[in-house]
C-alpha cells in the first residue's frame, strides 16, 4: 500500500517517505547476516593490538529479533565479548557485554551508547553515553569516556567493520562477509 502511494502521482507523500531511514537500512544490513559467522582481522596499526593480530578473530551474528541483535566475538580461545545492538524508541544502541569463562558478567560490561545523528545506513557511530562514562570513572579508566564505537556494513564490498576511536587511540576490525565460517561454541551465561 505504501509503495502504491509512493509511486502514485497523486500521492501527497514526499519521496523521502519511501526511502528507509538510515537506522532501518543499517538494521536490515546487519539482520541479513543473522545466523552466519565471519573471520576478521585487525586492520588498524596500533602496537597495543599486537596480541589480537596473532589470534583468529571470528564474529557470529547469532541472535536476531526486531529489537536486538547479539554478535559474539571470539579472539582465539577468548569468547568473552558480545556486541549487543538494540533498536527502540530512542534509536539504535550498541553495548558491549563481557563475561568470564564461567559465564558470569565482568565488572566492566554493558558499556556503549546510542547512535549519533551523523550516522548513515551503512555506518552507525555510538559515542559513550552517560552511564558508560560513569562506569569508566568507577572502574578507573576515564580515558575511555571519549570512546566512539562504530559499526559499518557495506554489502557491495562484503565488509562488516567494528571501530573504536578516541584521542590517541584507533582500533578497527574488518570481516569479509562473502565467506561464512563455522561459528564458535557460545559461552553459557551463569545462572
Amino acid at each position: 500500500m505504501l509503495l502504491r502511494s509512493c509511486l502514485g502521482g497523486l500521492a501527497a507523500l514526499s519521496v523521502s517517505s519511501c526511502t528507509p531511514s538510515p537506522e532501518a537500512e543499517f538494521w536490515k544490513r546487519v539482520s541479513v547476516l543473522c545466523g552466519q559467522a565471519f573471520e576478521g582481522e585487525v586492520v588498524s596499526e596500533d602496537a597495543a593490538d599486537a596480541d589480537w593480530r596473532s589470534e583468529r578473530i571470528v564474529m557470529h551474528v547469532r541472535d536476531c529479533s526486531k529489537s536486538e541483535i547479539r554478535i559474539p566475538l571470539s579472539v582465539g580461545e577468548d569468547r568473552s565479548r558480545t556486541w549487543v545492538l538494540t533498536r527502540g524508541p530512542d534509536g539504535l544502541g550498541l553495548h558491549h557485554e563481557h563475561r568470564h569463562a564461567d559465564g558470569s558478567l565482568d565488572a566492566v560490561t554493558g558499556y556503549g551508547g546510542t547512535a549519533a545523528d551523523y550516522s548513515s545506513g551503512s555506518r552507525q557511530n555510538f559515542p559513550a553515553d552517560e552511564a558508560t562514562k560513569a562506569l569508566f570513572d568507577q572502574e578507573g579508566i576515564p580515558v575511555s569516556k571519549d570512546n566512539i564505537w562504530a559499526i559499518e556494513v557495506r554489502p557491495a564490498h562484503t565488509l562488516f567493520a567494528y571501530e573504536l576511536e578516541r584521542p590517541e587511540r584507533f582500533f578497527r576490525l574488518e570481516f569479509n562477509t562473502s565467506n561464512p565460517v563455522m561459528p564458535p561454541e557460545p559461552v553459557a551465561a551463569a545462572d
